[in-house]
């Protein structure tokens, strides 16, 4: 699905060492300094190892997050926060506005699976700026992305199972509204960095509208509805070819992220095939059969999924690690820690942007639910 999918690129972020002298004061805290350093360096690995499985992510994440939870959150699970909290700042780029670093101190977020991603929003120290990865504006929409990009797992299946034609233009009516709502939440950011990522949803949009009005089509001529079908097989024709177009236009478009083509896809084609076979299917019906005349307007399509939606799994961050004990903590000493002098301008440290693996798309590749 990497040539189906829309992805900004991939934030980079300064490698941290986790070495602070002085502070650290026995072998318990410098072991767990040296395995936060590795579980860190080996996580990030993973998001361009091609090789990775949604097992291997959380595995990595939860040994990384695992020994992280000390530096954040108090061992005797009170409220409280550890008085590690702000030892160690972290610099990642922005995905939309450049790669251009970004002190953050430690913040809690995981992205894994989709429906794992929708039910998870970071929580922030400071408030983002405005059009930053984190701003409310730019979370909402990737939530709703996660949240439309799972449901489209969704209706594969549900075509694949041959379920009936009504559930099915259910969930991509369903679909096509995450899509609508996600491409109206970045619709005040500005378009030099937004442009390009809405061109997507607006597509994608279309054309789950189009697999909707399709398969409602195939509904209405069950229920001897003909010339409704037709009308509703007409406009799924003339949405089909508004994402088709709007597939060019986001190939035209300049913008953060690698260029997906989903008009190439065999799931995109083989809509426009079904369209155009069941619109003449209930042409040549309506001819011999029917006779009903064909509505000037087209239905409305006021469906909803009685099931099949897809639900946000909650995220729970693993628990804190064993090696994290009382003694392990009093090993820190904060007041050993160098002073910070802040009239000496310190070189800004380069961060390299993320090398992300050029997967090649293979011909004819479909959605294809295991």
């Amino acid at each position: 699905m990497t040539h189906w999918f829309h992805r900004n690129p991939l934030k980079a972020t300064a490698p941290v060492s986790f070495n602070y002298y002085g502070v650290v004061t026995g072998p318990s805290a410098s072991k767990i300094c040296n395995d936060l350093r590795s579980s860190r360096v080996r996580l990030l690995e993973l998001f361009t190892d091609l090789s990775c499985n949604p097992e291997m992510m959380k595995n990595a994440a939860d040994s990384y997050f695992s020994l992280l939870q000390g530096f954040i959150n108090s061992l005797d699970e009170s409220t409280q926060e550890s008085k590690l909290r702000y030892i160690q700042n972290f610099k990642w780029t922005d995905t939309l506005q450049g790669q251009v670093p970004r002190k953050m101190k430690q913040k809690k977020f995981l992205f894994t699976d989709l429906k794992i991603a929708e039910s998870h929003i970071p929580k922030l120290i400071t408030p983002a700026e405005k059009g930053r990865d984190l701003e409310s504006r730019l979370i909402e929409a990737y939530v709703i992305q996660c949240q439309a990009e799972a449901q489209e797992v969704t209706i594969a299946r549900a075509i694949e199972l041959k379920h009936a034609p009504g559930l099915i233009a259910a969930l991509a009516y369903e679909t096509a509204n995450f899509y609508q709502k996600a491409d109206h939440t970045l619709s005040s950011l500005e378009p030099a960095y937004s442009a390009k990522w809405r061109k997507y949803l607006h597509l994608k949009m279309c054309f789950y509208t189009a697999y909707a009005y399709c398969y409602h089509g195939q509904t209405l001529l069950a229920s001897d509805k003909c010339g409704e079908a037709i009308r509703s097989l007409q406009e799924a024709e003339k949405l089909y070819a508004k994402a088709e177009a709007l597939c060019k236009e986001y190939g035209e478009t300049k913008g953060p992220g690698p260029t997906v083509k989903p008009s190439g896809h065999l799931f995109f084609r083989k809509l426009g095939n079904l369209v155009k076979n069941t619109l003449e299917k209930c042409q040549r019906e309506n001819g011999f059969i029917y006779f009903q005349k064909i509505p000037t307007e087209a239905p409305q399509l006021e469906l909803k999924a009685n099931y099949g939606l897809v639900e946000p799994v909650p995220f729970e961050f693993p628990p804190t690690s064993a090696q994290w004990t009382p003694e392990t903590l009093a090993a820190f000493d904060l007041t050993k820690r160098p002073k910070d002098d802040s009239t000496k301008p310190k070189p800004e440290e380069e961060v390299k942007p993320v090398k992300e693996p050029d997967i090649k798309p293979q011909k004819d590749t479909g959605c294809y639910i295991s």
